[in-house]
């Protein structure tokens, strides 16, 4: 197998993944905005939910939209390589293009508002806590997403234990908070509870992003790598099958 031949199977193994993966982002899109018993469908539905965050709700749209974009490009990357159509093969550089300079202004937009990100969370919050003092212990599905939640992360509220004061729960149970502020058999009281020190939910989250930030910085740029080789291969085998008369 010559450096040509060598190329378009590395072009075809390439894009059959990114083919495979966009089919299954589209799966998961779909699943989302069918599925009314999901966290994002749950999450509109509770009230003061801040306008900014209907962007984060319509999480289905988007990857509905970045699954339907990753077929498409996987199908030309893998169609134009095996076929040797310097069409297909020039669309595939285009679109690839296009997605590398979105994705750089969209970090450039997400370096520049950051600082908006605090604000945001400060309005989320004050809509959980308020959520949480209405339902928590009346709604089942809200406080099997809570508890769901706390479980998971190792957390006690949005903020901390005192989120659940004057909640249903905590009216129905004596002036107790969930077992999770406290992670022991007896009650939950306010005083086991601030004895605990429990983180909330909220910090824990922020904790694991900034803990992985490395981690994420480090795939966008694996991203962008693939993107620029994959830009490079197409553009040498668009030359190379012109050059030859293909």
């Amino acid at each position: 197998m010559g450096c040509f031949g060598f190329l378009k199977a590395m072009m075809f193994a390439f894009n059959g993944i990114i083919f495979l993966a966009g089919i299954a982002i589209l799966g998961v899109g779909i699943w989302v905005k069918v599925d009314s018993g999901s966290i994002f469908s749950f999450l509109g539905k509770i009230e003061n939910v801040p306008p900014e965050l209907s962007q984060v709700l319509n999480v289905g749209y988007l990857l509905i939209a970045i699954g339907g974009l990753l077929v498409i490009i996987g199908f030309l990357g893998c169609c134009g390589a095996i076929k040797e159509s310097r069409c297909m093969l020039l669309l595939f550089f285009m679109i690839v293009l296009l997605v590398f300079i979105a994705e750089v202004a969209g970090a450039v937009v997400i370096l520049v508002f950051r600082p908006l990100a605090d604000e945001l969370f400060e309005k989320v919050g004050t809509a959980a806590v308020a959520n949480i003092k209405k339902d928590f212990g009346e709604n089942a599905d809200i406080t099997g997403l809570w508890n769901t939640t706390m479980d998971t992360l190792k957390c006690c509220g949005y903020y901390n234990f005192t989120d659940f004061t004057d909640s249903p729960y905590y009216k129905m149970q004596g002036s107790n908070y969930p077992p999770q502020c406290c992670l022991n058999s007896g009650p939950c009281n306010q005083t086991v509870a601030d004895s605990k020190k429990k983180d909330g939910c909220f910090l824990k989250i922020k904790q694991l992003i900034d803990d992985n930030t490395v981690v994420i910085v480090a795939v966008a740029l694996g991203i962008a790598a693939l993107e620029i080789c994959a830009m490079i291969v197409s553009i040498i085998l668009y030359c190379r099958i012109k050059s030859t008369g293909a």
